[in-house]
This record gives C-alpha cells, sequence and structure tokens, in this order.
C-alpha cells in the first residue's frame, strides 16, 4: 500500500533529517521539499562522502527518484544553479526529469538579502540571528501579495513589471532608511533572465503532479527544514525563522490536501542544539557544552556558524509531538554520548518557583525557565556499527526508553553514526 510520510525536526533544526530522508528515500518515489530556504542545510554521507543540500531534497542522492521543490519553498536561483551544478559534477543528479520546481514558490531576490543583512546590523543586541540569505524578507513579500514567484520567470513582461514596481519600495527603503545602495532595474532583469534560461525547463504545476502521482499509487516523503522550535507560529518567537516548520505545512506547501498523509515521524538528537539567538532552557556552557559541540561537530552546515549544545529537553520535544501529531521519532547522534559516565535529560521548567510541564508559548517566559533534570547513568561504550537495538548497551537502551516515557511518542529508528548504513531502524513508516 502506497504511504505519504511527513519527515521533521522536534527541536530547533539541525536533528539530521538530511541522514533520514536520504535513508527513508529508498523507499520513496517522489521526495517533496515544502518550506524555508537555503537558509538551511541537509547533511548526507554517502560511501564516505560528504553532500550538504540547501534546496534541492536530500532524495536526489538516489537516481531515479522524483525531486520536487513545493510553493512552500523560497528559492534563490543562483544558489540552486551551484547546487545542480555539484551534484553533477559528483555524479549525481545525471536527469533533468528527476527534478520540478513548483511554479509558485517565491524567489529570493538581491533586495531581500541586502534588506535582511542592514536590519541585523541595525538591531543590534535585539538581532534575531538570521542567516542573512533574505529569507525572512522573501515571506515578508510573499505575505504582503508582492512577491515575485519561479512562474513570473517564465513570462519576462510580468517579471519586468513586479520587478519595476518592487524596487521603486525596495531602493526607497534601502536609501531613505538604512542609508544603503539601491539595485537598478536591468541589471536584476538580465542576471535572472539568464536564471530562467537555465531553470524554466524544471518549473511546472507540482500540485497537478503530486495528485496524479498519488491516484498512481506512488510513495512520497516530505521532507521539512529547520525543526519545530523555530516555526513561525509555534517556535520561540521572535526567535524564528519565516515559514511553518511543523507538519501541517507539507500540505499547504506542495499543494495536497492534508487528509492525503499518512504518518509524521519527527527527528530529535538525542540531546539538543541550536543555532543563532534566543532561548535555550538546557544550554550548557564551558567544557561540557565544548565536548558535546567538538564529538558531534556542532557547526552550520550551511553557515559554519558553532551550535549552542545542551541535554535532550524532554518538555520542548513532548509539544513538538502535540503540535505536529508524530507518529513516530527517530533518535540522531546517539554516539555522540557515548563517553559519558552521566547524562542529564530535562523532564521539566523551573518558573519562579512553579513546576511547568508544558512548553510555554512566550520566549520571555521560556527564557526565566531553569531545567528540572533526570539523571541517567552512561553506557561508555561505543554504540557506532551497531545495527539492532537489542545490541545496544544496556544503559543506552534504558535511555531510548525513558526518552519514549517522557516525549510519549514511539522511537522507530536510532541514528549511530554520520554515514547512510550507521542507523538502527525497528520499524520503517514505509513498510
Amino acid at each position: 500500500m502506497a504511504r505519504n510520510i511527513v519527515v521533521v525536526g522536534a527541536q530547533w533544526g539541525d536533528e539530521g533529517k538530511g541522514k533520514i530522508v536520504d535513508i527513508l528515500s529508498e523507499y520513496a518515489d517522489v521526495i517533496v521539499r515544502f518550506q524555508g530556504g537555503n537558509n538551511a542545510g541537509h547533511t548526507v554521507v554517502v560511501g564516505g562522502e560528504k553532500f550538504i543540500l540547501h534546496l534541492i531534497p536530500s532524495g536526489i542522492l538516489h537516481s531515479g527518484k522524483r525531486c520536487i521543490i513545493g510553493n512552500g519553498v523560497v528559492v534563490d536561483p543562483h544558489i540552486l544553479l551551484d547546487e545542480i551544478v555539484s551534484l553533477r559534477e559528483r555524479g549525481h543528479f545525471r536527469n533533468d526529469s528527476d527534478l520540478i520546481i513548483s511554479e509558485d514558490a517565491h524567489l529570493i531576490m538581491p533586495y531581500h538579502k541586502r534588506l535582511d543583512a542592514v536590519r541585523e546590523r541595525v538591531r543590534g543586541k535585539l538581532k534575531i540571528g538570521t542567516t542573512g540569505r533574505g529569507i525572512g524578507p522573501a515571506y515578508e513579500d510573499k505575505a504582503g501579495r508582492c512577491g515575485i514567484r519561479c512562474g513570473d520567470l517564465l513570462r519576462e513582461e510580468i517579471f519586468r513589471e513586479k520587478l519595476k514596481a518592487n524596487l521603486l519600495e525596495k531602493n526607497h527603503i534601502l536609501k531613505n532608511l538604512f542609508h544603503e545602495d539601491g539595485f537598478e532595474l536591468h541589471d536584476i532583469y538580465n542576471q535572472f533572465m539568464s536564471y530562467a534560461e537555465k531553470i524554466s525547463g524544471y518549473i511546472k504545476d507540482t500540485s497537478v503532479y503530486l495528485d496524479n502521482a498519488m491516484k498512481e499509487g506512488k510513495n512520497i516523503l516530505f521532507e521539512g527544514a529547520q525543526g519545530t522550535l523555530l516555526d513561525i507560529d509555534h517556535g520561540t518567537y521572535p526567535f524564528v525563522t519565516s515559514s511553518n516548520t511543523v507538519a501541517g505545512e507539507a500540505a499547504t506547501g506542495s499543494g495536497i490536501g492534508p487528509t492525503k498523509l499518512d504518518r509524521v515521524i519527527g527527528i530529535s538528537k538525542a540531546y539538543t542544539t541550536r543555532v543563532g539567538e534566543g532561548p535555550f532552557p538546557t544550554e550548557l556552557s564551558g567544557t561540557e557544552g565544548d565536548r558535546l559541540r567538538e564529538t558531534g561537530g556542532e557547526y552550520g552546515a550551511t553557515t559554519g556558524r558553532p551550535r549552542r549544545c545542551g541535554w535532550f529537553d524532554a518538555v520542548a520535544v513532548r509539544y513538538a509531538a502535540r503540535v505536529n501529531g508524530l507518529d513516530g521519532m527517530v533518535l540522531t547522534k546517539l554516539d555522540v554520548l557515548d563517553s559519558l559516565d552521566k547524562i542529564m535529560i530535562c523532564t521539566g521548567y523551573n518558573y519562579k518557583g512553579s513546576i511547568l510541564k508544558n512548553f510555554p508559548s512566550s520566549s520571555d517566559i521560556l527564557n526565566e525557565c531553569k531545567p528540572v533534570y533526570e539523571a541517567m547513568a552512561g553506557w561508555q561504550k561505543p554504540t557506532s556499527g551497531i545495527t539492532r537495538f537489542d545490541k545496544l548497551p544496556g544503559n543506552a537502551q534504558i535511555y531510548i526508553k525513558r526518552l519514549e516515557e517522557l516525549t510519549g511518542t514511539s522511537i522507530i529508528m536510532v541514528s549511530v553514526g554520520a554515514g547512510r548504513k550507521e542507523a538502527i531502524t525497528m520499524e520503517n513508516p514505509f513498510l
């Protein structure tokens, strides 16, 4: 029986979704990226070779899979073309029909990136911690109904008129509010028409394609970017991304009905990380945090920024399970904890003397929360290379089962290394 599976991050992003999507892509016919932009980087290691994908779904590393960039994604054509060239140089993406881009996906324009950077600079200590890739301003234009979409690249005069109208406003803001240089119409027009020549063949109505694929009984995997706690509605606002990162966006960001989605799988690290600004209750400073960062290689795939590291936050992941409706969870980077003699799990928050069991919606409250910890014994044995759950060290099994109890979600897969085969599968959602 064909299945439509959604994969989302259950923390602040960087949970290892790229690897899990790569594993599950073997069983899918179509892989769909449904939100975000090139502020996200999915890292996949195949045969010891590392791939970092920013826009194209991780399924592109499997031959014969159809990969879709959905309408919920914002697309920087320059980054997309670089990614295509890089994949081809390394022996992948040999068939043009393997990629389809939604005609309704919005474009990231040069002025979006400029505005992103200058706003962060002006905010100073109040900065959000964006990647500066223009993601937020592109989504602003989408909501403001003045965005330019991929389909507009196929209609030169329409593209030109929309660009002309936008530059009147953007140049005024850049020059008069931020004292920055503006942009010339012909420069951007010529640049994007050159992009159009190269990507126009990929641009189609992806909603119709997906509907037909479902009717044909295809297995479809929906790939989210970032994580639940970065969702524009449900994350630690305002320290969030500019799109909906939760499972509901798989429907709206790809043009299908929510009743077509069969299962939702969350991805969580065996500890917690965060990039950028914002509250992080279980964050570790000093040598403990440094050890997790170095052992886990916790540096941003897109920016190279060091990630903030801390213990597993069961309150946050339980919240993610609720707002996504998780049917199961994949635990990644268990091997990073192999050398520890004691491991802590956050089971609640102490807020001004009261114990909170539910994740607060206010970042101001979360910022004042102190973690309530439960100590677990470490296993101090290597887990990499293990392929069966019952072969894991006893304390590792106890740790995993305790996370299941605290989050209310069954763990269906455990990743114990960066490689494609370094995973323990207890349940495959496609089978």
